[in-house]
């Protein structure tokens, strides 16, 4: 389907990028392995500046060891780290870790908060974090999730002119329903790793092309806002 992208406005892009999304991959899902709330947590955590395979590979061991949070709250820090060195920033990630879980066990009855304004109190937990635990452990959707490939695509695609994902995520929810907020981010970090890549975004064969201004004629390469794009979120 070829669309006039000038003929639309931002809003109606926006909806017509969700529909084509949606037909591309239509089983998307988080791509981390969990079976609680805080191994969802505690993967998210881990995914910063990290691949999820590669976090995936770790927390199998991790979770085996310390599946809760108040074996998490209680770990040897140094175990930790141990346990999660591979992902990098090890001491840091091990750190917000093991202190979003003790505040999890001391003031939230060992439950992962269903809340955002509790949960940003956890260390480690941004907005990024929040809305991917709210959304894939308690289906509530309250924001849109931004990593590296939302960024770079909603900026490629023109649906924002902001660097930063909190202005980023502010202008989505205006143009987005919120029943797909976070269907609209898995989809498009789908996207961004098959196709609008952060060096060699293959144009030639994206599907959202149409609806691009930083599509280049040549097939390869994508001008415009972060098209230099840092690690997969």
């Amino acid at each position: 389907m070829s669309t006039n992208r000038k003929s639309l406005s931002k809003k109606q892009k926006a909806l017509e990028i969700l529909t084509r999304l949606k037909r591309l991959y239509p089983d998307a899902t988080c791509s981390l392995t969990y079976s609680t709330p805080v191994q969802l947590l505690v993967a998210t955590i881990l995914s910063a500046q990290c691949t999820d395979e590669r976090v995936n590979q770790v927390t199998p061991a991790l979770f085996s060891r310390f599946p809760d949070a108040a074996s998490l709250a209680n770990a040897d820090l140094a175990e930790l780290e141990n346990l999660v060195r591979s992902t990098g920033f090890y001491r840091n990630k091990s750190k917000n870790i093991q202190g979003a879980c003790r505040m999890i066990v001391n003031e939230f009855d060992s439950v992962v908060p269903d809340q955002m304004e509790h949960l940003l109190k956890l260390p480690g937990v941004a907005r990024k974090t929040a809305n991917v635990v709210l959304a894939h452990a308690y289906g509530i959707n309250a924001g849109v999730t931004v990593d590296t490939h939302v960024k770079r695509l909603s900026q490629r695609l023109g649906l924002t002119k902001y660097p930063d994902p909190i202005h980023i995520e502010k202008d989505l929810m205006k143009l987005l329903p919120q029943p797909d907020w976070e269907n609209w981010s898995i989809r498009l970090i789908y996207h961004g790793r098959a196709v609008c890549k952060a060096r060699s975004p293959v144009c030639l064969a994206c599907e959202l092309a149409d609806l691009c201004p930083a599509v280049m004629v040549g097939g390869r390469g994508a001008g415009g806002a972060g098209s230099r794009g840092q690690g997969a979120g």
